[in-house]
């Protein structure tokens, strides 16, 4: 493992420095602010104690990234492939754009998470968040998974305002005691059933691997979940019949 102590040093050192690390397991110690940690990385196995920057494995082409506390905006910002895994919470923004690949999230995210996600062909990215999810959540998405799943919120939504905001792809869900109030005519809401959780749970799965949650307990709860309503599509907000 190579350890790199980012103390003093620019964002543009410290990417530099992991680049040229001869080992594909890097520890990054003390960060503080430093953006694009990891940014386009492939086959590289990063772990960072600290607190990076805007945009933490940015364009992420396969690389597994690991955040001991909080990151801050725009994690996973239109990232590829690989995983990212934060044991706190992050700021706005987190998996804007992402087209493949996890981001998982043991505490809260702000806003807009998972706007404009999206997916092609076999790539299908995940966003899984264990608090919760500030307003627009889901804002445009286009595919892709999104789950939110409140593990300390009780008897409400573990979510902000405008959920699902423009949504026209993929699928969001909620582990929740009941749904957001003003969710658009445009998406359609139902209780999971276990037809609708069959591609969820080995992320949860994997996601309680990572935390150390038990699998079973967070499972045992309703979820929502979340689709495009082709019945009712945008075409009508925009045009006259």
């Amino acid at each position: 493992m190579t350890c790199i102590d980012a103390t003093g040093l620019s964002f543009r050192q410290v990417n530099e420095a992991i680049a040229a690390a001869k080992d594909a397991d890097v520890l990054l110690e003390h960060a503080l602010g430093q953006r694009y940690i990891g940014a386009g990385s492939a086959g590289r196995r990063i772990r960072i104690e600290g607190v990076p920057g805007n945009a933490l494995g940015a364009y992420l082409d396969g690389t597994r990234i690991e955040v001991a506390g909080n990151a801050q905006d725009a994690t996973g910002d239109t990232m590829n492939d690989g995983e990212i895994v934060i044991h706190g919470s992050c700021g706005d923004a987190a998996g804007y754009a992402m087209r493949g690949g996890r981001i998982f999230v043991r505490g809260n995210v702000g806003y807009r998470a998972g706007i404009h996600m999206k997916a092609y062909q076999e790539k299908i990215p995940v966003l899984i968040v264990g608090g919760e999810a500030g307003s627009f959540l889901g804002e445009y998405q286009a595919g892709g998974c999104i789950a939110v799943l409140g593990l300390e919120t009780r008897g409400r939504a573990p979510v902000g305002d405008f959920c699902a905001t423009g949504m026209h792809g993929g699928v969001l869900y909620l582990r929740a005691d009941a749904l957001p109030e003003d969710l658009p005519a445009q998406v359609m809401a139902v209780q999971a059933e276990e037809a609708d959780l069959a591609f969820l749970r080995p992320h949860v799965a994997d996601f309680c691997r990572a935390f150390s949650l038990d699998m079973a307990q967070v499972m045992d709860h309703r979820f929502y979940v979340l689709r495009p309503n082709t019945h009712n599509p945008y075409h009508r907000l925009y045009t006259q019949n």
